[in-house]
């Protein structure tokens, strides 16, 4: 028995790791499709953030998210604190394995380093979602400083209220990997952050047109979005937890194919939705369709069908489209399409969990996702703004014009092939 035990216990801790890894690789497809996305000369700056936002978000997570979203006790609402992680320690060999064989898995089961690797990922992917939709004129530092307070604190508070066992778990919310616990967070921070910063200069015109400013590379857009539907196999498969079972390996199967299904769907209804608005298939929409199909599933990838999978994934595509327009009709300017991907999208993937998942209810996940959106977007709101009243979010116009890979980290992405600097390129 004792055999055995040891191999669930290595499995599981595996089959984390390697989750883990997938998901980080994610970072890569974030800082593809935003460098895709922005023009050329933003492009340095870009990939200097979504580097920096990681790194900032796995040490903010050590030092104080990991023990607030996931602490010893608390009230529901206020985590009992415990920073103890970062000193290290794992649990111990001999008490695993004299572990009832029968309550196994409501004892330790895999590695605690496993659970904080894969968990701090996640973290880092809600912060890349900011990144875009602030791009382009935004202040390098203050970005990174509002990434220090998102990493450390906000998001781990609204993260602690469902997977850490606060109250939205007692009330009976369901997020199974994350459409509001990690995108529409993300999403309501990016929106506070666009709304104080303001549009990018000649992004609308004096009587309210929209004029489209075109990406620097779509075939990296293209690539960034593929690997963000690889690594999403880790964010949601991974989020089943175990696998050393025959239950739990037909569970992480079907999460794998129906997150699958419901990114195919997204791209399908994307595509077909921007060719009866635009009469073009226009790839930046379709692109944005294959991450909506992939958010509204996360929410719950095991419950549904494959087709039932398929058809959220395909909702979550036209709303992506109309999402995106209709932020332009308000002048909220997004480059990347972020806040509609990961917000307007998250929240339908939230409100489509009681279709499939008998145990969820429509009135559980409307207080979820209300107090998810609520809590990051107030406190993320006050945290720019004192930002923006202290050292300024946002660049001047002369480095707007010149593009911030100059003014913020002094070279260019692309100095054989860009024209003189200023120009729109």
């Amino acid at each position: 028995m004792e055999d055995i035990l040891n191999l669930r216990y290595a499995l599981d801790t595996f089959y984390f790791l390697m989750s883990g890894a997938l998901v980080m690789w994610m970072a890569a497809g974030f800082a593809m499709l935003e460098a895709g996305l922005v023009r050329a000369k933003n492009t340095a700056e870009i990939l200097t953030k979504n580097v920096s936002l990681f790194a900032i978000a796995c040490v903010m997570y050590m030092l104080t998210g990991y023990g607030i979203m996931y602490p010893e006790g608390g009230n529901g609402i206020i985590p009992a604190l415990d920073f103890s992680f970062m000193f290290g320690g794992d649990n111990d060999p001999a008490a695993v394995l004299k572990q009832d064989p029968a309550t196994w898995y409501k004892g330790d089961y895999y590695s605690k380093m496993s659970d904080f690797f894969f968990q701090v990922v996640f973290v880092a992917t809600a912060m890349s979602i900011v990144s875009g939709a602030v791009a382009e004129r935004m202040k390098l530092w203050s970005f990174l400083a509002f990434a220090v307070v998102m990493t450390g604190f906000i998001y781990p508070m609204q993260g602690y209220w469902k997977w850490g066992g606060g109250f939205l778990d007692g009330l009976g919310f369901n997020d199974f990997a994350g459409s509001g616990v990690v995108h529409l967070c993300g999403a309501a921070a990016a929106l506070a952050g666009v709304i104080l910063l303001g549009a990018r200069k000649g992004k609308y015109g004096p009587n309210g047109e929209v004029r489209a400013i075109p990406g620097a590379n779509m075939p990296m857009a293209t690539l960034g979005t593929f690997i963000l539907w690889l690594g999403w196999f880790g964010f949601n498969g991974g989020s089943e937890l175990i696998l050393s079972n025959v239950g739990e390996a037909n569970a992480v199967a079907a999460v794998f194919v129906n997150t699958n299904a419901s990114a195919a769907g997204g791209v399908i209804a994307a595509m077909l939705m921007a060719r009866a608005i635009f009469g073009k298939a226009d790839l930046t929409m379709t692109l944005n369709g294959a991450l909506a199909g992939l958010v509204a599933i996360t929410a719950e990838p095991l419950a549904p069908s494959p087709l039932l999978a398929t058809v959220v994934g395909m909702v979550g595509g036209v709303l992506v489209v109309l999402a995106i327009i209709t932020l332009d009709k308000l002048k909220l300017d997004d480059p990347v399409g972020a806040i509609s991907v990961h917000g307007v999208v998250g929240i339908w993937g939230l409100l489509a969990v009681p279709i499939s998942n008998a145990d969820a209810t429509l009135s559980a996940q409307i207080i979820g996702l209300l107090v998810i959106f609520g809590w990051t977007f107030v406190a993320s709101m006050v945290v720019w703004f004192t930002l923006k009243t202290t050292v300024g979010i946002r660049v001047s116009a002369e480095e707007e014009y010149e593009g911030v890979d100059i003014g913020e980290c002094g070279l260019e992405a692309y100095p054989e092939f860009v024209g003189s600097r200023g120009s729109a390129r």
